[in-house]
């Protein structure tokens, strides 16, 4: 079975030359390596090409077989490492919450303990015959949520 750990040491040496970051890397039993990258600005095709090639020529086929694919973590997709946060902050987000709740808003802040989500919420105001909508920022743990994922607008 091909060492996950070999396998990353040359994704790393790879991504040290590109604004590139790792989101998931797996190695099946049967040796399908499966790599996910992304950028800010999108995953490019041709890199995915490039990297391939690179980790191609560091692995021996002759010494084992293995499958592999190299991809990006996909638009839509829930967020797996911080970097993707940071990246996505003053965008349209959706969390779930370990108890099922639904928050959308604006990912405000990330940082390695947590994150904030700036979400609206009607608030009646004392007096008032009608609630408005006001900004409330949620500040939550990463295992609080089931998921967080960027909010496509179209």
């Amino acid at each position: 079975m091909i060492d996950k750990d070999i396998v990353k040491k040359i994704v790393d040496e790879w991504l040290s030359t590109k604004d590139y970051f790792l989101t998931d890397l797996s190695v099946s039993t049967d040796d399908r390596i499966v790599v996910e990258i992304d950028h800010k600005e999108g995953v490019w095709i041709d890199d995915c090409v490039e990297l391939s090639k690179f980790i191609e020529e560091r692995l021996n086929r002759e010494q084992e077989d293995y499958e592999l694919e190299v991809g990006s973590a996909g638009i839509g997709q829930p967020f797996k490492v911080l970097q993707q946060y940071v990246n996505h902050i003053g965008d349209d987000v959706e969390a779930l919450t370990q108890g099922g709740e639904k928050l959308k808003g604006v990912l405000k802040a990330a940082n390695e303990d947590n994150f904030t989500i700036t979400v609206q919420k009607k608030v009646k105001p004392e007096g008032a015959k009608r609630p408005k909508l006001v900004d409330e920022d949620v500040t939550m743990g990463y295992a609080d949520v089931k998921s967080v994922k960027y909010l496509i607008k179209f």
